[in-house]
C-alpha cells in the first residue's frame, strides 16, 4: 500500500485533517445552541421550556463534539498533523464545556428543594403590594405557601434569616434602598413610612424576572430587615433567590 514520506497511509492523513474540522464544527453548533437556549428565552422568541429543551440537546451535541474531538486528536497526533491536533483540543474543550454547564445546573437542581419562594421570615414573610399587578400573568402565586415551603427552606438555607441593624429604621431604610440599587434591581416602590421596598431582578442567562420585597421594622434603636425573593415561573429556582438574598444582606451589613 502506498504511503507518504512519513510512512502514513493517505487515508489516515485525510482523516487527520477532516475529523478535527468536523469536531470543531459540531462543537461550535453546540456552543451556539447553548447560548441561544437562554438568549431566545430572554428575547421572548420561545417559551422557557423550549429553551430548556434546546439546552438539553446542546449538551448532547457537546458530548458528540467531545467524542469526535478525542478521536480526531488521536488520529491527528498519529499522523503528526499539528494544526489538526490543536483544532481537536479546541473542539474538545468546547464540547466538554457545553456538556458541563447543563450537567452542573442539573446537579445543583437535584441537591436543592423544588421551591422558588425564599424569605428571611418564614413565619410572617414580607408581602407584595405594588408588584402584584406585575405578577398578573405569573404562573407562581404571590402568596406564601406556608409551613411546607418553610420547612424545605429551613433545611436547605438555614442561614437565610432576619438581619438586625444597629441603626434607626429611617437610616436602615436608606441603607437598604442603596443596597438594592447597587444590586442592580429595578425599584418598583420605595415607601419609607411603611418601611417597604419592592423591586424586580432579571437573571442573566434566561432572563427570568423575579420579584423582591424588603421590609424594615423598627426595634427600639435598632432595625429588623427582612427580605423575600420570589420567581414568577418555574417550580425550582435552582438556588437563585437564596443567593440573591444573601448577596443583598451582605451588601447591607457591609454598609451598615
Amino acid at each position: 500500500m502506498e504511503t507518504d514520506k512519513h510512512g502514513n497511509v493517505p487515508t489516515t492523513r485525510h482523516f487527520g485533517r477532516v475529523l478535527p474540522v468536523t469536531a470543531l464544527g459540531v462543537a461550535l453548533i453546540a456552543t451556539i445552541s447553548l447560548a441561544a437556549a437562554g438568549l431566545g428565552t430572554r428575547l421572548d422568541l420561545w417559551h422557557f421550556r423550549t429553551g430548556f429543551a434546546i439546552l438539553k440537546y446542546s449538551a448532547y451535541g457537546g458530548l458528540l463534539a467531545a467524542a469526535l474531538a478525542l478521536t480526531a486528536a488521536i488520529v491527528a497526533f498519529r499522523g503528526k498533523y499539528l494544526p489538526g491536533f490543536v483544532l481537536s483540543l479546541v473542539a474538545l474543550a468546547l464540547g466538554i464545556t457545553v456538556v458541563a454547564l447543563p450537567l452542573s445546573w442539573q446537579s445543583t437542581a437535584r441537591k436543592l428543594p423544588r421551591i422558588h419562594d425564599i424569605t428571611t421570615d418564614i413565619v410572617n414573610p414580607p408581602r407584595f403590594v405594588a408588584i402584584l399587578p406585575l405578577r398578573a400573568k405569573a404562573s407562581n402565586p404571590a402568596e406564601y405557601s406556608g409551613p411546607e415551603i418553610a420547612a424545605k427552606q429551613r433545611e436547605a438555607y438555614p442561614d437565610v434569616k432576619t438581619v438586625v441593624l444597629g441603626v434607626a429604621s429611617d437610616q436602615a431604610f436608606a441603607l437598604a434602598l442603596d443596597a438594592a440599587r447597587r444590586m442592580g434591581w429595578r425599584i418598583v416602590a420605595a415607601l419609607p413610612a411603611e418601611g417597604r421596598i419592592e423591586a424586580t431582578d432579571t437573571t442573566f442567562w434566561f432572563g427570568f424576572t423575579d420579584d423582591i420585597v424588603v421590609r424594615i421594622t423598627p426595634a427600639g434603636d435598632r432595625s429588623l430587615v427582612d427580605v423575600r425573593s420570589v420567581s414568577r415561573v418555574g417550580v425550582s429556582d435552582v438556588g437563585t433567590n437564596a443567593r440573591r438574598i444573601r448577596s443583598f444582606l451582605k451588601k447591607l451589613e457591609g454598609s451598615g
